[in-house]
């Protein structure tokens, strides 16, 4: 059912997106943040550290093929609150699972994590897409800051946490009622995504309604490359994410807490770089501002990886993490471009993204077992300057390729 909103519904929207999109975040740094003192517990190596980390990817993978369909059967709203709700109850098998040491239990609950963190993914950039139309300017950026946001204080948490030798399974308890608390407190201010855009009723299309329509998206070219896009943006982010801080602890000999801490350095610098992002997104436009993106996030991981000194390296995690902000929500908002078929491309695109987490963790730990933590964050390296080369997928559709980089984004005075 459509509807129309007034600007106090839209503003309270939005205000709720913002909370939607932190608190995934705060649970992947809580988590990544104690998995120094996972590995501890359950006495494993990188290579099954790696198996773990695949938990939450191949869970992902399997929530997005899913997620267009769920989306379309019970709308984004509903599928945020249920999938919320699966990711706490994940984090908190995993807590119980590393605090026992049954690597089994530890795999299942990141499996739960991954597979509702996948379909909670799609629901809120199809809710926060509508809602950026609804409010008429570009907000997308903001939204993934917030996700940043909630890595900010996952991070620091765990590091509190790990600094204070707090039981995984009573810190993940914690994050896990957080999330629930934040879940049924935003539910009721998100708004159907099916609203009234200038006045228009968002007509449905094949790709809305059928199975076969939604999967069609996938046989669109620019689905593809706007995928690959959002695959080295992950790729970068999630290294990150899965290995930086056992990067510091093994590699460059930190504790655990300030491992953590150059995490939480990691993703400040994200989420600066998110909310700036949106000045340089309107005066430039996505296609210069992403490449420019991946160029910094390669000079920042080559500085973590070859400079031996841990102050230096912390400075290139800065840099990484600047360059890492804007893929993902550019990525995104490019998806969505067409409400008509955001659902489904949203899906297809996170989808080839996420192949990011799922190859990843097991391709780093089974190289780090070989050749060193550090040297096998070089792979990252491969993914940005793809990244680069496939950007121009993202441009939106009222730039002409020759104007691309000099106009401003749509709706948004030239300057």
């Amino acid at each position: 059912m459509t509807q129309t909103l007034t600007h106090r519904q839209n503003i309270a929207w939005r205000n709720a997106t913002f909370a939607v999109f932190a608190l995934p975040g705060l649970v992947l740094a809580s988590w990544a943040a104690r998995l120094p003192a996972v590995r501890d517990s359950l006495g494993i190596g990188l290579d099954q550290v790696g198996v773990l980390v695949f938990g939450i990817a191949a869970g992902s993978i399997f929530g997005l093929v899913l997620s267009s369909h769920i989306i379309a059967r019970f709308g984004a709203r509903t599928t945020i609150l249920a999938g919320l709700t699966v990711v706490a109850a994940g984090v908190a098998v995993a807590g119980i699972g590393a605090t026992t040491a049954v690597f089994g239990v530890v795999f299942l609950g990141l499996f739960m994590f991954g597979f509702s963190s996948g379909i909670t993914d799609v629901a809120m950039n199809v809710s926060g897409a509508a809602n950026e139309r609804a409010l008429g300017k570009a907000i997308m950026p903001i939204f993934h800051a917030f996700f940043s946001f909630g890595t900010m204080v996952g991070a620091g948490l765990g590091a509190l946490a790990a600094a204070l030798a707090i039981p995984v399974v009573i810190h993940m308890g914690i994050v896990a009622v957080l999330v629930l608390i934040g879940a049924l407190s935003t539910f009721r201010f998100l708004q159907s995504e099916k609203v009234m855009e200038d006045g228009e009723q968002i007509p449905a299309d094949d790709h809305s309604q059928t199975w076969r329509g939604r999967l069609s998206i996938w046989r669109d070219p620019r689905t593809i490359l706007i995928g690959l896009v959002v695959l080295a943006a992950a790729f970068a982010e999630g290294t990150a994410n899965d290995w930086l801080t056992l990067a510091m602890v093994d590699g460059h000999g930190v504790d655990e807490a300030t491992g953590a801490l150059v995490f939480g350095v990691f993703v400040t610098a994200m989420t600066a770089g998110r909310l700036g992002g949106v000045v340089l997104l309107n005066k430039f436009g996505r296609v210069p501002v992403l490449r420019a993106s991946f160029v910094l996030a390669g000079v920042g991981l080559l500085v973590m990886i070859v400079v031996p000194d841990p102050i230096v390296a912390t400075v290139g995690a800065i840099a990484w993490g600047l360059g890492s902000a804007l893929g993902f929500p550019i990525g995104m908002s490019a998806a969505a471009d067409d409400p008509k078929t955001a659902a489904a491309r949203v899906s297809a695109v996170a989808t080839i993204g996420y192949l990011a987490f799922l190859a990843g963790p097991p391709v780093i730990g089974v190289l780090g077992e070989q050749v060193g933590i550090l040297n096998a964050l070089l792979v990252a390296l491969v993914l940005c300057a793809i990244g680069v080369f496939v950007s121009g997928a993202t441009r939106e559709p009222s730039r002409t390729p020759a104007k691309a980089d000099t106009f401003a984004d749509p709706g948004v005075p030239s300057t």
